[in-house]
């Protein structure tokens, strides 16, 4: 047996998070030592790599950033290529609480992907207009695609098994929300199961949110043209892997 199977690997997206990355690690080994970190840098342009590094992290440069969805995906192959089985994904940011680990991992037990959601009944975390339909359409949508019911399907802090892992390296795109929802449909397209565990996010510590007053204004339209691609993208995949299989 490989010693990387009983194994969780952490990964740990970080571009520019130098005065949050290690304590996110440190947070992360404290809440088990067993887990392993490691740290796509991707591509910053500050101390990221080394302050991960420091703390105790493994940590994988990018030559220019990528984005989360190429971050993970780079991580994704390592898991694969290291033998690892489980693998999640906890944000530098301090937003994902590494005590939630343990639980989301667990419920890998029950499907191939584990999401961390929000809007599940435990903690205060909220949004409003825009943001907040969007969410809720996003959620409704995806839940019909994965044939059970999900309210946080924008949540990174999400776990996958290996043949979850498989698959995100065989497909894991890189543009806007495609790291959350187009891989998630394509994942349940795959015929990969999805399960939520509830948790409560923090804020971040240190730095700007990812989205702003401007970014809230125009996150609907985003989103649904996200979700649009990916309904796309799902069914012209399903006739091609159909004309694949062998006639009788």
């Amino acid at each position: 047996m490989n010693a990387s199977e009983d194994r969780v690997l952490v990964i740990v997206p970080a571009w520019n998070e130098a005065r949050n990355v290690g304590n996110t690690i440190r947070e992360i080994r404290a809440a088990d030592a067993a887990y392993d970190v490691l740290v796509i840098d991707d591509g910053s342009s500050d101390g990221t790599a080394s302050v991960a590094h420091d703390a105790g992290a493994m940590v994988v440069m990018l030559p220019f950033n990528l984005g989360v969805g190429g971050a993970m995906r780079t991580g994704f192959t390592y898991a694969q290529r290291a033998g690892y089985t489980r693998a999640i994904q906890v944000d530098a940011d301090g937003q994902h609480n590494p005590l939630d680990i343990a639980r989301v991992v667990q419920g890998l037990k029950s499907a191939d992907i584990s999401i961390g959601a929000r809007f599940a009944k435990v903690g205060d975390y909220s949004v409003r207009g825009p943001r907040k339909w969007a969410m809720l359409f996003l959620a409704r949508t995806v839940s019909r695609v994965a044939r059970t019911q999900l309210t946080d399907v924008t949540s990174g802090f999400r776990a996958a098994n290996k043949r979850a892992i498989d698959q995100y390296v065989d497909y894991y795109p890189a543009e806007y929300l495609g790291d959350t929802i187009d891989s998630l449909v394509a994942a349940c397209n795959a015929g990969l199961t999805v399960t939520q565990v509830p948790v409560a996010m923090r804020p971040r510590v240190h730095g700007n949110p990812s989205q702003g007053a401007f970014g809230a204004s125009v996150y609907l339209l985003r989103s649904v043209f996200a979700l649009a691609l990916a309904m796309i993208r799902g069914s012209i995949a399903r006739p091609a892997s159909r004309s694949r299989e062998p006639k009788p």
